[in-house]
């Protein structure tokens, strides 16, 4: 069940700029500025959207965040903590040119083998899945919007 998320609205808080020949985008969770790629459009758009809209904290928020799955190591686009500072929610994001198919719900599922989340997102900025985790029945759900944070 795609959810229907109008990311564009959220342009307007994105800050950018240009040095040299590259355009680079402001990442308020890493408090930096990093390269304008397509993918990394979407995950700010992203994040916009989760903090203004969906009530979470900044500070609940870890971006690019590094974890290990079968001695490989990986890095989760957004990953949010509960106020028990527990993963709570991964998101994956992909450019809006990258479909969302089988194999992308696949890498996000071999990511939470290994981080345990209830909940699941993944975007590409025009689709949008999100998805409860039941890890005792290893089922999920499909959700018709994206959970509320607790802050």
């Amino acid at each position: 069940m795609n959810i229907n998320i109008d990311f564009s609205e959220y342009k307007q808080y994105l800050k950018t700029k240009k040095e040299g020949e590259k355009y680079y985008i402001f990442d308020p969770i890493r408090k930096k500025y990093v390269i304008l790629q397509a993918e990394e459009l979407v995950r700010q758009l992203v994040l916009e959207y989760l903090v203004r809209d969906r009530g979470y904290s900044k500070n609940h928020i870890q971006v690019e965040r590094l974890f290990t799955v079968n001695t490989r190591r990986k890095r989760c686009d957004i990953l949010i903590f509960d106020a028990d500072t527990l993963p709570y929610l991964l998101v994956e994001c992909k450019a809006a040119t990258i479909p969302i198919t089988q194999d992308t719900f696949d890498q996000i599922a071999r990511y939470n083998l290994a981080l345990g989340v209830p909940y699941l997102v993944l975007t590409n900025g025009t689709t949008t899945y999100c998805c409860q985790m039941n890890h005792e029945t290893e089922s999920y759900q499909f959700l018709e919007d994206i959970p509320l944070g607790e802050d």
